[in-house]
């Protein structure tokens, strides 16, 4: 096991540096430092010596690549790549462009972003599978095609409806709980459920359709027909057959998705004026704090490679035809 955790781990190296470098192009290349200064001072007019000034206040005057005036190693560590770009290997994130640090953000903002997405992630995938055992149960019946129907429309509606008709309905409406903010401690619940109620709603949809497919998909296999051919009650055969062995296609989305709940949702958080990394890092796109977007997207990076390795972690435990080497 541990060598083959490893040997998952130096493949995730070459996708890490590919994208670093890609963010490094797209930020430092394509948009210059020069560029950077100018839309923070406010345009065309400002001056060449400002621009100097502000690049050397944010680290941007450094060379991008090799800095022929300093020696020995500092030839490769004083330059952007090194500063801005390979340092997010160490996982330091440095200072923002409004001086901010963004590893304390990071630390502080992260709670709010896994409050709101692991209740939503449990509960989801709590009704998401009732849902779709109930229709798989009730396959080619009036339940089923309803069913299916309500999963499509709800598919087809933006997550923006869910938001701002739940602000309407629950917050203005009726006055249940407060349409947006957050507190610390006991007191964010009376501000989450709002946030979570609309998440698992938004996705009853998409998760119902798929996790119902997954189960009409093993229904049809010839182990269910051999276990109702020894005279199992259907709700056995469903319950304790089918389910069983469609959790590896299920293990797979949910463990993908772990990791990147830390990095939070972008509309809700935004909607509902959550102070998680989701509105952090749509705050950071709006002031064109390029600092911390190129710390979200390598973070990001990190976390989608962690939850593709511990997808295949996962399907060792539940599938017994896995074997490692």
């Amino acid at each position: 096991m541990s060598a083959y955790v490893l040997r998952r781990l130096l493949y995730a190296i070459p996708i890490l540096l590919g994208v670093n470098l890609l963010t490094f192009v797209l930020f430092f290349v394509v948009n210059s430092p020069d560029d950077m200064a100018r839309m923070h001072l406010g345009g065309k007019r400002v001056t060449d010596a400002a621009i100097e000034q502000w690049k050397v206040d944010h680290g941007y005057a450094l060379p991008l690549l090799f800095n022929a005036q300093a020696e020995g190693g500092d030839k490769l560590t004083e330059t952007i790549l090194y500063q801005k770009s390979l340092k997010l290997f160490q996982f330091q994130f440095g200072q923002s462009d409004s001086g901010r640090d963004i590893g304390y953000d990071i630390s502080q903002r992260m709670w709010p972003s896994l409050a709101i997405a692991i209740p939503t992630l449990l509960v989801g995938l709590l009704v998401n599978i009732t849902f779709a055992l109930l229709l798989a149960f009730f396959r080619a019946t009036y339940l089923d095609f309803w069913g299916v129907v309500i999963c499509v429309t709800m598919m087809s509606i933006s997550g923006l409806f869910y938001i701002i008709g739940g602000q309407y309905l629950v917050g203005k409406l009726l006055n249940l709980v407060p349409i947006s903010g957050y507190d610390t401690g006991w007191a964010s619940l009376k501000f989450l459920v709002l946030p979570v109620i609309v998440g698992v709603i938004g996705g009853i949809g998409a998760g119902t359709r798929w996790y119902r497919t997954l189960f009409l998909e093993e229904i049809n296999k010839d182990y269910v027909r051999t276990a109702r051919a020894k005279g199992l009650a259907e709700q056995w055969v469903l319950f304790g057959h089918v389910f069983k062995n469609a959790l590896i296609p299920i293990l797979t989305g949910v463990v993908v998705v772990l990791p990147l709940l830390f990095t939070g949702s972008l509309l809700t958080e935004s909607f509902f004026g959550i102070p998680g990394l989701g509105s952090y890092t749509i705050d950071a796109i709006n002031r064109q704090d390029f600092a911390i977007v190129r710390a979200m997207v390598f973070l990001g990076a990190v976390l989608y490679i962690l939850g593709l390795i511990l997808t295949d972690i996962s399907y060792t435990l539940v599938d017994p035809r896995v074997r490692l080497e």
